[in-house]
């Protein structure tokens, strides 16, 4: 594997986006996703209807809520991630293979650590 923190300074320095650009991006959605979480916390610790068939349907809420939650901390953790792969000097270097990872896939995954290839 190629010494990726040389070809990273190398990449920088060839026009690759400002990381401030992407640093933004990812601490933007991360603090969306703060919220979101925060929120889904508050509605499932709001008490049940005694009545069991509202209590089932709350039930069912609840459980999309639970899935909606594991799925924001899921993204979070992959932040988090990408966020420190930019404070080593890996971030846009794909972790699998070292190849530069592009800055259209960048764009649109900007805390993806795979380049399109390894992603398949």
């Amino acid at each position: 594997m190629p010494n990726i923190r040389a070809i990273y300074r190398q990449r920088k320095g060839q026009g690759m986006k400002d990381l401030d650009v992407y640093r933004e991006k990812l601490l933007s959605r991360l603090g969306e996703l703060d919220a979101r979480l925060h929120a889904i916390e508050s509605e499932l610790d709001v008490p049940h209807s005694k009545d069991w068939e509202d209590d089932a349907v709350e039930h069912e809420g609840d459980e999309v809520l639970e899935s909606l939650g594991q799925a924001g901390q899921d993204e979070i953790r992959r932040i988090r991630a990408a966020l420190a792969r930019m404070r080593d000097g890996e971030y846009g270097y794909c972790a699998k293979c070292g190849e530069a990872i592009s800055e259209e896939r960048l764009d649109v995954l900007p805390d993806t650590p795979f380049c399109k290839t390894c992603a398949a």
